[in-house]
């Protein structure tokens, strides 16, 4: 998943009070955090989610700039971490399956190519780079099985479960432009559910299916357009002012 910034390290938080937490990474004049415990200590660790029982972590990381990130999920009791991805390519965008937490997903370029792409290049400015080798992919918890879920051409990431395990909620670019895509678990009956110009993506489900909320970017400007265009293009998007938008289950009433 495109997203704005690399967290150097995670943290969790909590309401109760615990000795296995501390306050001691808390800005003095932070209100609403306390009970803060660091989890990774090395390296870009981002986008993490817990799973449904609250046990196990899955976020994206790398720990030097020549490499890129992979899928890991973390153990929350014994804080033991474990490669979840074939460490190949480069990935985002990692879920776990509601309810059951048996499978999750990511997206991963390693189909395309196993090698690990170019950086982004910033010198048109902070860009997120959308490498067209993205699909995205199932993995079982307890086995090494990898179900490849979108095969169409340019960019698919940014997937997330229901909370029923039923449909996962996507952006894709297989439409010309960057739009939200639903499909059925098993990878079939893909529909789209956004098409205005613009950045549709980073979408979830609210816990009973029946809405879905995402970060969008529409550009209105003769100037904006075409920049967007021109990025999109290069297979990029730079997030400028990203908004939240709520919609139906089937794309209605946004």
């Amino acid at each position: 998943m495109v997203h704005y910034l690399f967290l150097i390290f995670i943290i969790i938080c909590s309401c109760s009070e615990t000795n296995q937490y501390s306050n001691d990474l808390i800005e003095k004049k932070e209100i609403y955090f306390k009970n803060i415990q660091q989890l990774t200590f090395s390296g870009e660790n981002a986008e993490a989610y817990f799973s449904s029982d609250d046990k196990k972590l899955i976020f994206q990381a790398h720990d030097g700039d020549s490499l890129c990130d992979q899928i890991y999920i973390m153990d929350l009791k014994t804080k033991t971490m474990s490669l979840a991805s074939t460490g190949y390519g480069v990935t985002t965008c990692s879920y776990f399956e509601y309810p059951d937490n048996e499978y999750f997903i990511y997206a991963s370029t390693h189909e395309a190519n196993e090698i690990c792409p170019p950086k982004p290049d910033f010198s048109r400015g902070y860009v997120w780079k959308l490498y067209p080798g993205f699909d995205i992919f199932k993995s079982s918890t307890r086995s090494k099985d990898i179900i490849r879920l979108t095969d169409s051409e340019g960019y698919d990431a940014e997937a997330t479960y229901s909370f029923d395990g039923k449909s996962i909620i996507y952006t894709s670019i297989q439409s010309g432009d960057l739009d939200i895509w639903k499909m059925n678990s098993d990878g079939t009956n893909n529909v789209q559910l956004t098409n205005k110009l613009g950045y549709d993506g980073g979408a979830f489900f609210n816990h009973d299916n029946s809405k879905i909320v995402w970060r969008a970017y529409y550009p209105k400007t003769t100037k904006e357009i075409s920049e967007y265009k021109n990025l999109l293009k290069d297979n990029s998007i730079r997030p400028m002012a990203l908004q939240l938008w709520t919609m139906n289950n089937d794309g209605s009433n946004k």
